[in-house]
């Protein structure tokens, strides 16, 4: 049973997003950054749920904490609803930004979706061609290990960010459009507006890029989408 964190100084709130998922995930809850970042030494957790107004550490300080060791998946829950705070969460390591109020099934929809997408697509079995590792230029993918590599060193990708990655690593040049990213990488129906895809690029765009206003692998084809391409000239050092 997957193991789900609920970060949140509001007690309603909890016992609402308890009485909603409790019966398909083992719960815990903290009410603030400090109880959250000792559950998460003290026991194994697959996703966490985090508000972001607390008292002490906000959640944008805990993400940024969490993101130090952790790539589990991150929903955030705010009443901050703004378009500076969603771009601001996902920026931080945020994989998807739900504002207050909000319907708990679709927090259901929500929750099963990022743990699919993070543990049910990583543990799927592969032929051996398809475990073989991937290589554009000085990128390399490890499918067996979802890890990525640059020139050697690993890149601390989350699994939305690597999922992208390796999505557009598997057929380079090919161009994906943001409705063909979403549906692939959320598998759900497109219903998000862009600014969270183009947030994702972005940060994929500052971790492997040597110049990331002069992108040699993650290519922006306006009106159209995104593709990853083989540099025509090696990035410079």
């Amino acid at each position: 049973m997957y193991r789900i964190l609920i970060v949140e100084d509001e007690p309603e709130i909890i016992e609402l997003l308890r009485l909603y998922l409790e019966k398909d995930y083992r719960i815990y809850a903290a009410a603030n950054g400090a109880e959250a970042l000792a559950l998460l030494r003290e026991q194994k957790i697959d996703l966490a749920i985090l508000d972001v107004m607390m008292p002490g550490m906000d959640g944008f300080q805990l993400i940024a904490k969490i993101r130090e060791s952790n790539r589990l998946p991150v929903l955030f829950l705010s009443a901050r609803s703004q378009d500076y705070d969603k771009i601001w969460g996902l920026g931080l390591g945020a994989d998807d930004y739900m504002a207050k109020p909000f319907n708990p099934l679709e927090i259901q929809a929500r929750v099963k979706a990022l743990l699919r997408r993070t543990y049910e697509f990583d543990t799927a079995s592969s032929s051996p061609e398809e475990e073989a590792n991937v290589v554009v230029g000085e990128l390399e993918l490890d499918r067996t290990g979802c890890l990525l590599y640059r020139s050697g060193q690993p890149v601390p990708l989350t699994s939305t960010e690597y999922k992208i990655v390796a999505l557009l690593m598997e057929q380079p040049g090919k161009l994906y459009t943001r409705k063909k990213i979403y549906e692939s990488v959320w598998d759900d129906y497109y219903a998000y507006d862009d600014s969270t895809i183009m947030v994702h690029i972005s940060n994929i765009r500052e971790k492997i890029e040597r110049d990331p206003k002069q992108p040699a692998y993650l290519k922006t084809i306006r009106g159209l989408g995104y593709k990853i391409e083989v540099p025509k000239e090696p990035p410079r050092s």
